[in-house]
C-alpha cells in the first residue's frame, strides 16, 4: 500500500519575528491543506529550513504536523512524513526513531551529503537505516543539493528492503526517472520531486509528488494527480501546464526564499528564512507578487 497517491506538500516552517517555530502559523498551513485536498505533509524537509532546526526543534516541529494532521484530517488520513536525513548514518537512525516517537507515518532520508559516499556505501547507509527504524521510508535523491546522484541500479538494490517503500526523485532527469521504474516496478513508488515533472513520471507509473509550489497551489497540483488517474489525461495536462510559469519564478532563486515570501504574500504569517538563507531580491518580490495576482492568489 502507498503512503499516499497525490500531492505531498513539502511544507514551510514558520518563524515567529523572534526567529522561533510558530506552532500557531504551522496548523494553519496545514489546516489549508487538508481544506485543498492535499495528501500529505512532508515536514522538515528542504523547503521546511531542517537543516537550521535543532534536534528539539525537529520534534517539535512534527510532533505538532502530526497533531495539526489528525485535527484538521477528521474523516481521511492525512499522513505526515518526517525528514530525517544527515550525514551521518547513526545520527539518522537516531533522528528516525525520535520522529516516530513523535508520531510521524514515515521517514524521508536525504542522500548524505559534503562527506558524500559511494553507490556501494549508499547501500550500506540506507540498509543500516531501514534496520534501525520500523516506519516506511522514503528515499530523497536530490544531487543538485547533494553532490551525489543514487543511480536507479543501486535503488533498484535497496528497494528490495521491506520498509524502504519509495523514492523523491529530484534529479530532474527524466531518463533517469524512465529507468527507475524500469528496475524497480513493483518494488518501490515513486514521488517525482520536481514540479515541472509532475505529469510524465504519472505516465510512467509514479504514484505523485512531493512538491514545492503545492504550498501555494495545493489544489491544482492535487489535481494534476486526481485527473490522471481518473483518466482525464487532458485535464491532468492542463493543470501541469498551468503551474508552469509560478514554477519557474518559485525557483528563480533558491528555494525556499520565493515560496516562502510567496505564502507572505497570499496572507500566511511565516517569517523569514534563518541564516543563511535571506529573503529575495526587491525585483522578484514585485515578479512575484503579478504572478500570484495572475493566479487569483493576491
Amino acid at each position: 500500500m502507498s503512503i499516499f497517491v497525490g500531492s505531498g506538500v513539502a511544507l514551510c516552517t514558520p518563524f515567529d519575528t523572534a526567529g522561533e517555530f510558530n506552532g500557531t502559523v504551522y496548523e494553519k498551513l496545514i489546516e489549508f491543506h487538508v481544506e485543498k485536498g492535499t495528501a500529505a505533509i512532508v515536514s522538515c524537509g528542504t523547503t521546511g529550513e531542517s537543516p537550521t532546526l535543532n534536534s528539539a526543534e525537529h520534534i517539535e516541529v512534527v510532533r505538532t504536523a502530526v497533531a495539526a494532521a489528525k485535527k484538521f484530517g477528521k474523516n481521511r488520513k492525512v499522513p505526515v512524513i518526517a525528514g530525517a536525513g544527515g550525514n551521518d548514518t547513526a545520527a539518522c537512525i537516531a533522528t528516525g526513531r525520535a520522529l516516530q516517537q513523535a508520531g510521524a507515518d514515515a521517514l524521508m532520508y536525504v542522500t548524505p551529503y559534503y562527506n558524500k559516499t559511494s553507490q556501494r556505501g549508499l547501500v550500506e547507509h540506507y540498509t543500516r537505516i531501514a534496520a534501525g527504524v520500523d516506519l516506511p521510508i522514503v528515499v530523497y535523491n536530490v544531487p543538485s543539493r547533494t553532490g551525489l546522484n543514487m543511480l536507479a541500479k543501486t535503488l533498484a538494490e535497496i528497494a528490495k528492503i521491506p520498509n524502504i517503500q519509495a523514492v523523491k526523485e529530484a534529479s530532474s532527469d527524466i531518463s533517469q526517472i524512465v529507468e527507475v521504474a524500469e528496475r524497480c516496478s513493483g518494488d518501490i513508488d515513486i514521488y517525482v520531486g520536481n514540479d515541472d515533472q509532475i505529469l510524465p513520471t504519472l505516465a510512467m507509473g509514479g504514484k505523485g509528488v512531493i512538491t514545492t509550489i503545492g504550498n501555494v497551489l495545493p489544489a491544482e497540483v492535487q489535481g494534476i494527480v486526481d485527473k490522471y488517474f481518473a483518466g482525464d489525461l487532458e485535464g491532468s495536462r492542463a493543470l501541469q501546464l498551468k503551474i508552469l510559469p509560478l514554477v519557474r519564478l518559485l525557483f528563480a532563486d533558491v528555494n525556499p526564499m520565493p515560496v516562502k515570501a510567496s505564502l507572505r504574500f497570499i496572507g500566511f504569517d511565516v517569517g523569514q528564512c534563518r541564516l543563511p538563507i535571506v529573503d529575495i531580491e526587491p525585483d522578484l518580490a514585485i515578479e512575484l507578487k503579478q504572478m500570484l495576482t495572475s493566479y487569483s492568489l493576491m
